[in-house]
């Protein structure tokens, strides 16, 4: 079965844009719902997608978080390029830490980190996390059980993980430095981020302007779950509070 991959988006709204960033092993699909949401509401949204992501798993160990973070930088300054110079970000998981680090760096308008984790403790449940994104991919290619079984054998996500964690973390001691106005959305039911992430960057920050939304119903990948309208209302409602001049 031919898998077809998620593209990149670029979704030409109004003067105001959103950089919209998705999670580790995810694609721009993960943000493009809210992306379309918003951009009828007047956004202009752009989501890129990391390198390594949406494509075999094993392209995914050629590239870290430093490649990745240059690929939100890209896209930031694409949007400029392109004459925006009023840019909102959002962004999911490790999306929603990129956001943050955006935020703590460069120019924005407010940020949206969405179940973001301020920290990743048990590496051995990450790891199996992308192990079983890369069965599934595996799968989903019609591969035999055994070629399957075999090219897993041979799947060894460590180093990359090892630079993630150390990523996040750096990025944790950032937060004081972001000042623009905030939304911090998490997932209740989250399996992979701690929902106690959410409180510590909620008080971390140094916005005047901020709020934490917890969704009871809702998971890690937020943006598909069964909350997701109640959410694309909230983050377009935050986005009309900015003091934007245009």
């Amino acid at each position: 079965m031919k898998i077809t991959a998620p593209k990149p988006f670029f979704f030409e709204g109004g003067p105001r844009a959103v950089l919209m960033l998705h999670g580790f092993t995810g694609s721009s699909a993960d943000v493009r719902m809210l992306g379309r949401f918003l951009q009828k509401e007047g956004y202009t949204c752009m989501g890129p997608q990391y390198r390594g992501h949406a494509v075999p798993p094993e392209e995914l160990l050629q590239y870290g978080p430093a490649d990745w973070w240059e690929d939100v930088l890209n896209a930031y300054q694409s949007l400029k390029d392109k004459g925006y110079e009023e840019i909102a970000v959002c962004g999911l998981s490790l999306g929603g830490v990129m956001s943050l680090r955006l935020a703590s760096e460069e120019t924005v308008k407010g940020v949206i980190p969405m179940c973001a984790p301020t920290g990743i403790d048990a590496e051995d449940r990450l790891y199996k996390g992308v192990k079983a994104y890369a069965r599934e991919y595996k799968s989903r290619e019609d591969k035999s059980p055994e070629q399957i079984e075999q090219e897993m054998a041979d799947f060894k996500p460590m180093p990359t993980l090892k630079d993630l964690r150390a990523f996040v973390r750096d990025t944790t001691t950032k937060l004081e430095d972001i000042f623009v106005p905030a939304l911090v959305v998490q997932g209740a039911k989250d399996q992979m981020v701690d929902p106690e992430s959410a409180h510590e960057i909620y008080e971390a920050i140094n916005a005047f302007q901020k709020e934490l939304l917890m969704y009871e119903e809702s998971g890690h990948v937020i943006t598909l779950d069964k909350e997701k309208e109640k959410l694309h209302q909230d983050v377009l409602d935050f986005l009309e509070t900015l003091d934007w001049s245009v």
